[in-house]
């Protein structure tokens, strides 16, 4: 499966690169509210944090376009138990590659996949961090998928995603964890037309 979508993002990107028309270098950052599912395990509360990075929209066709993007993503979960608010920091460098279809107006739907490489791991009692990377996998899939609007006359626009993961993040657990959550960013387009 991982080197399937391997094989899927290196073909979209380069595919996309070959025969785009045109395309936009932009900068986008916004606020995540992330969770982990546990399969067969305990539940959690939603944690708050940020994405920032890059992103490149490539003109496809008249209404369709490819946006890749690399984003450092604060995720993770929280909650209380007697007491102690235990709070789970997962830092990725995120790459997805959404596939848009534009309308006219700026409004944009927008599905793909997406890889993550975790960078920090660290759980939080009370305020007090463990590094904790070593019991997570460094790679994780999933899925991406929502709409967003540019203004055409300025290249500013708001992007609203919802991420499911696909693969478990555990490394030694019996535990089936996966990432999910939604983002809700703001991005600016270099030279939009």
């Amino acid at each position: 499966m991982k080197l399937f979508f391997s094989v899927v993002l290196t073909t979209i990107l380069f595919t996309g690169t070959m025969s785009a028309q045109h395309f936009n270098i932009g900068v986008k950052g916004g606020v995540n509210l992330y969770n982990i599912n546990n399969d067969n395990g305990p539940s959690n509360d939603a944690k708050v944090g940020y994405h920032v990075g890059i992103i490149n929209h490539i003109h496809l066709a008249p209404q369709w376009a490819a946006q890749p993007e690399l984003s450092f993503s604060a995720q993770g979960a929280k909650n209380s138990i007697g007491g102690l608010d235990t709070k789970l920091k997962l830092g990725y460098i995120n790459i997805p590659v959404m596939i848009q279809y534009m309308f006219d107006n700026g409004f944009r739907l927008q599905a793909g996949p997406q890889v993550g490489f975790l960078v920090a791991a660290n759980s939080s009692v009370n305020d007090n961090d463990t590094d904790i990377k070593s019991n997570f996998k460094t790679v994780e899939f999933g899925l991406g998928a929502g709409f967003g609007y540019v203004n055409p006359a300025t290249g500013f626009g708001v992007d609203l995603r919802y991420v499911h993961g696909l693969s478990d993040i555990n490394e030694n657990s019996s535990t089936i964890s996966t990432n999910r959550g939604v983002q809700l960013g703001l991005f600016y387009l270099f030279g939009h037309e």
